[in-house]
């Protein structure tokens, strides 16, 4: 087995304040996490993954959680929503139900590609290449339900692939690359620990624990890596931490509060984190 890897989920801009004061967390007790063999991104993931690879420390991340850095504009209508609980929950099947929401995405009226791929590249600021550590970012195919996990031999831009982890159904169109077009990388797991198959210690930090939909969870996804041999360690938010970040996870005014949360939560759960990943 391979050695370490750190599985990113997604959450919107609430989820990734929570995440980030994890890491910053982790990292203020000495739980350095860039190092894994491999970081596996989804949706806000992507983005934070990304740029910690890329060389900026989580405490600095968190501090522009704290000031209001990094805002994300993402007004959701009541309509978008029920349109995609409509398509998430309109089948028990897994398949069928990530299809649904495939076409539900196609055919949403949104704006142009051109707003998320403007929003994700002001999130990466100068960050334009693919980082020297092994980075997977994950986006589902809007029309198959494919899970695809795009990395550096890919032959797709860093920006691109990015942009399409975070394509939101119908809040945002699906982006195209590489000729097919792509939704957010949680569409059908939030965090995907599936992709750390073959690692042999395992921490996640997921945000939202379970996708809307008839799909696995986070921790039956961790589950599956222990029964495999893997030590896996998963954070999601706590009841304090739910408490902050509420409902609505794209309303900015919760975010300082998230990412305090998690970063209280991390300091609580510094060693047995650290017995995972340095055991």
């Amino acid at each position: 087995m391979a050695d370490t890897a750190l599985v990113l989920g997604g959450g919107g801009p609430v989820g990734g304040a929570w995440l980030v004061g994890v890491l910053a967390g982790l990292a203020e007790a000495g739980i350095d996490l860039t190092g894994a063999d491999v970081v596996i991104g989804t949706s806000g993931g992507a983005v934070f993954g990304s740029r910690i690879l890329s060389g900026v420390p989580a405490a600095e991340l968190y501090e522009r959680q704290l000031s209001g850095g990094d805002a994300v504009r993402l007004p959701v209508t009541l309509g978008q929503t029920a349109r995609f609980l409509w398509a998430a929950l309109g089948s028990s099947d897994p398949q069928r139900s990530v299809r649904r929401l495939g076409r539900a995405a196609l055919s949403a009226r949104t704006g142009p590609e051109s707003d998320v791929l403007d929003t994700v590249g002001a999130l990466l600021g100068d960050i334009h290449d693919w980082p020297e550590r092994e980075l997977r970012i994950t986006a589902v195919d809007a029309l198959t339900g494919e899970v695809m996990a795009f990395d550096a031999h890919s032959g797709v831009r860093l920006l691109e692939a990015v942009a399409a982890s975070c394509a939101v159904p119908v809040v945002w169109p699906p982006v195209t690359v590489a000729g097919r077009r792509w939704m957010d990388g949680g569409s059908r797991s939030t965090a995907n620990l599936q992709l750390a198959r073959g690692h042999r210690r395992v921490v996640a930090i997921a945000p939202v624990p379970h996708a809307v939909g008839p799909h696995p969870s986070a921790a039956e996804q961790a589950a599956e890596l222990s029964r495999e041999g893997a030590r896996v360690v998963l954070l999601s938010p706590d009841r304090a931490a739910r408490r902050a970040m509420g409902r609505n996870l794209t309303d900015d005014g919760r975010r300082p509060a998230s990412a305090r949360a998690g970063h209280a939560q991390a300091t609580a759960l510094a060693a047995p984190v650290a017995e995972v990943w340095y055991g």
